[in-house]
């Protein structure tokens, strides 16, 4: 009714049977607990931080920066877009006070974030996406923090404002 399973030798170490033979009486940890440790020291959040005025572009190499850590197999958490940032940019006339042009660009930023990633495998990861980068795209790479989570978020103004209105409200009035 039942069936044996014989077991590899390496396997059949880490499941001793406790016999008086191989009781271990020690306040060590068991043997397979080594086996669960990764072999290379490891980051833990890594974001790809990737800023650029050209929305296409900053799309398409985070498709790429996306895909070349699949391929690789490294595991990519998450990915997600940043608000765009407005600048407002004059060109003054030369040897003048007075505005020439003015322009109005956004900044687009995307964050690609990868988790447990091996130390000795970083540098050719970066080396790829540095050979790769686009004109007029920027690449950073940072520590994950709760600041850049909270950032990913747009604020509700109305909310906000709702919110005021019922803080003001609850105020006692004199």
């Amino acid at each position: 009714m039942f069936r044996s399973v014989l077991l590899p030798r390496h396997l059949s170490r880490l499941f001793r049977i406790n016999t008086p033979a191989n009781r271990c009486y020690s306040k060590h940890d068991p043997i397979y607990l080594d086996l669960l440790k990764p072999k290379y020291p490891q980051y833990e959040a890594v974001n790809f931080r990737l800023t650029g005025y050209d929305f296409p572009v900053l799309e398409s190499y985070q498709k790429f920066v996306h895909n070349t850590a699949e391929y690789m197999g490294l595991e990519v958490a998450d990915s997600w877009a940043v608000p765009p940032k407005k600048q407002k940019v004059q060109r003054f006339k030369p040897n003048g006070t007075v505005i020439d042009s003015e322009y109005s660009l956004s900044v687009y930023e995307r964050i690609v974030q990868i988790e447990d990633l091996d130390a000795p495998v970083y540098p050719t990861f970066l080396r790829i996406l540095q050979a790769a980068l686009p004109e007029g795209v920027t690449l950073e790479v940072l520590e994950h923090t709760d600041d850049q989570d909270e950032i990913r978020f747009v604020p509700d103004n109305e909310l906000l404002e709702l919110k005021a209105q019922l803080e003001d409200m609850k105020k006692p009035k004199k």
